[in-house]
Order: structure tokens, then sequence, then C-alpha cells
């Protein structure tokens, strides 16, 4: 029963962004206008790359920690601040090259962090996840780029950051123990979606 109700709620938690995973990003919500703390929250959650990531960092930092404190912290809080500070430079027009493809290589190094559940160093996995999250905030600077409540909008996008990988964090936690193969289904899911990606943006 205790390994039932475990595969239950990990698969639940899964499935949750399965509705939002089918609007993959194409700078998707372009033309539209945004701003203001509901439309930051949502912003994060209208691309099927951005969703994956975040919640993928939350999964790997669960699956491959080694203590619950601090290991499951370290990359998530890594790419939400380094997250923030991409959308910054976005809004104020700095320019990153390669911001597509780096954003669907991201998806094929974290889907096979999940997949093999790989432990790395704290400061290895803050300066890979770091560095991806910053290329995925560049992203949203420049979608989000001249609208009006800047602040308001990115606290909402920094706070669906943070929601998104806790559900990564509570999948995760909850997939250590249980079936094997649920977290590399789950990798590879995310890692074909990258390899999907970068061979349209190349």
């Amino acid at each position: 029963m205790r390994h039932a109700a475990i595969k239950t709620l990990a698969l639940a938690g899964l499935t949750l962004t399965l509705p939002l995973a089918a609007l993959a990003h194409t700078g998707a919500s372009a033309g539209a206008h945004h701003h203001g703390l509901a439309a930051g929250f949502m912003h994060p959650l209208t691309g099927a790359d951005h969703l994956a990531a975040m919640v993928a960092v939350g999964l790997w930092s669960a699956l491959a920690a080694r203590r619950a404190w601090p290991d499951l912290l370290w990359a998530p809080l890594a790419f939400a601040g380094m997250l923030l500070a991409g959308a910054l430079m976005g809004l104020a027009g700095l320019q990153l090259p390669a911001v597509e493809p780096m954003i669907a290589a991201s998806l094929l190094v974290l889907g096979l962090l999940v997949a093999t559940r790989a432990h790395l160093p704290a400061g290895v996995a803050v300066s890979v996840v770091g560095l991806f999250a910053l290329f995925h905030g560049v992203a949203h600077g420049q979608e989000l780029a001249g609208e009006h409540d800047a602040a308001l909008t990115l606290a909402g996008m920094v706070g669906a950051t943070l929601l998104l990988h806790a559900t990564g964090i509570v999948t995760g936690w909850a997939l250590r123990h249980a079936n094997a193969w649920l977290p590399r289904i789950a990798g590879a899911g995310v890692l074909a979606l990258g390899a999907t990606l970068l061979a349209q943006a190349v």
C-alpha cells in the first residue's frame, strides 16, 4: 500500500504539468499584453521548455540528493536567482548569443541528470544550473521588455519558478524509493523535448 501511494503521488505531481506542456515555447505569448503579478506568474507556464526545465531542476535535486538539507536547495535556488538576473538583463535590452539553442541544451542536460540521478558537487551543480537559468531568464526578459509593472511581473515569474521547483522536489522525493524506471522515463521525456527543440533551433 505504501509503495502504491508513493507512485500515485509521484504520478500526480508529474501529470499536474501535462496540460501546460502542450504549449511549446515559441516566444508564444508574443504580441500579447503581459504585465502584473498574475501575468508574471503565468509566464513560465506558457512554454514546455521553461516548464520542463524548472520541474526537472527540482526532480534532479531530490533524486540525486544525499541528504535533504541543504542538497535539495542548491540547484533550485541557483536557477531562480540566475533566472531573475537573466530576466533583468533581457528587460534592459542586453543580448546573449544562441539563447534558444542553449535553452534546448539545458533540457538535454537536465533530462540526462534526472534519468541518471547523477550527483554533482554543489559548486558544479550551481554553476551548470545557473548558466542555463541565465539563458531562460534572458528569453523571459526579452519577451517582457517594454511592459509596465516590471517589478511585479518579475516577482510573479520568480514565484512560479519556485513553485515548479517545489513540484519537482516533491515528486522526485516520492520517486526516490519507488520504481526506478519512473525517473528514467521522466528524464527521457525532458531529454527528448530538448532534442526536438534543439533540432528546430539550429
